[in-house]
């Protein structure tokens, strides 16, 4: 019994070694983020890699059915690839009942989008705003530094959808759940 906990001590313990690698290996090959490791390397005019800036432009729209307001709360930032940044986006629901909105981003130029990974996002999931309600919403993202040199400027940009299929099941739940009501479930 004392071997078999040494050895199951041991393996945890190696295990915890073995993480770091793990995670590079499935951030670059499932994520395609490539972590920089070390000092950066330098270019012939002499000047690290590493100090490359891009300028990220942040845009949001709503589609014409969604009655909230939405919109980025910076509208640009200088970032340096290889490196997480994180912005929000602000968003109100204009009306008295709660909506179910779903984001659709989108990357420009189209060849930059394989090189702008988003680590947390509103867009992964549904959003459920109650009447009236603000929300901040965080976007985290790393631009790849495998960018092409001739790329200095992405636009992110999201446009807001209302998700008429959840939106329609929050309001029969709430109508159901109100005892008073005569749509009510007996």
């Amino acid at each position: 019994m004392t071997k078999i906990m040494v050895f199951v001590a041991l393996g945890a313990f190696g295990f915890t070694f073995a993480l770091v690698p793990m995670y590079r290996i499935a951030c670059e090959k499932v994520f395609g983020i490539r972590l920089e490791r070390g000092v950066a390397e330098a270019d012939r005019g002499g000047h690290a890699v590493s100090d490359r800036m891009v300028t990220v432009q942040f845009d949001g729209s709503v589609n014409s059915k969604l009655p909230w307001d939405f919109k980025p709360n910076q509208l640009s930032m200088k970032v340096r690839p290889g490196e997480q940044y994180e912005t929000t986006y602000h968003a109100r629901n204009a009306t008295d009942r709660a909506i179910v909105g779903s984001a659709s981003p989108s990357v420009a130029p189209a060849r930059a989008s394989g090189y702008f990974n988003k680590t947390e996002c509103f867009c992964f999931t549904a959003q459920t705003l109650q009447a009236g309600e603000v929300r901040e919403m965080p976007v985290r993202f790393i631009v790849d530094p495998n960018l092409p040199a001739d790329v200095e400027t992405i636009t992110l940009s999201y446009t807001f959808f209302k998700n008429d299929v959840l939106t329609a099941r929050l309001q029969q739940g709430a109508v159901s759940k109100t005892p008073s009501s005569p749509l009510a479930a007996p």
